[in-house]
């Protein structure tokens, strides 16, 4: 993340048929109000590209607890979605996860990822199925109380080198077993 303003980022999206409808929704009427989820839904969209900021979250003594990062639509400034990412030991695991917080109106989603590394180098990011307190998405809302639940939202990110050596990432969206959006980035360096 240190050195992420020092690359371009080129997205495309594929979106099912049957959930493109209520993406453009979210985006429109919720997403573009709280400029958080707005993912695009429209290939021309996201055209010129997203832009990122990452900024680092300091403990009390200065050291790094997380990093909020921070995108937006090249075009027109829009923003796209922003998270705060950290590294995060789930209780009776031994490996650690990447953990993604999403500010939302009157609560959050976190997005629990388990890392793997894939055969050839490539960094696949997991949030599966699973019991409560696994990897995994869940929706936590402040309403007279905090309350957590599991959500079906599962994603995978899959991190890779292509055969001309540019840096790649295919990220599916799901919601149970059914693929909602499949985004595709590719990164390249901003002064190549």
């Amino acid at each position: 993340y240190q050195h992420t303003s020092d690359w371009r980022m080129e997205m495309w999206t594929q979106w099912h048929p049957l959930f493109q409808p209520g993406g453009e929704l979210i985006s429109r009427y919720f997403g573009r109000r709280v400029q958080q989820l707005a993912l695009p839904t429209r290939p021309l969209d996201v055209a010129y590209g997203m832009d990122s900021r990452v900024a680092i979250i300091a403990g009390p003594r200065g050291e790094q607890r997380a990093a909020a990062w921070i995108r937006t639509l090249r075009s027109t400034g829009e923003y796209v979605y922003s998270g705060c990412y950290s590294s995060r030991l789930l209780p009776g695991s031994n490996q650690p996860s990447v953990h993604v917080a999403f500010p939302l109106q009157a609560g959050n989603v976190q997005v629990f990822l388990r890392p793997r590394v894939l055969p050839g180098g490539a960094l696949e990011l997991n949030s599966p199925s699973g019991r409560f307190g696994d990897n995994g998405a869940y929706v936590v809302v402040e309403d007279r109380g905090i309350h957590g639940a599991r959500a079906p939202i599962h994603e995978t990110f899959r991190l890779y080198l292509d055969r001309e050596k540019v840096l790649r990432t295919d990220h599916r969206l799901c919601l149970w077993s059914t693929t909602v959006v499949r985004l595709h980035y590719k990164l390249t360096r901003a002064n190549a």
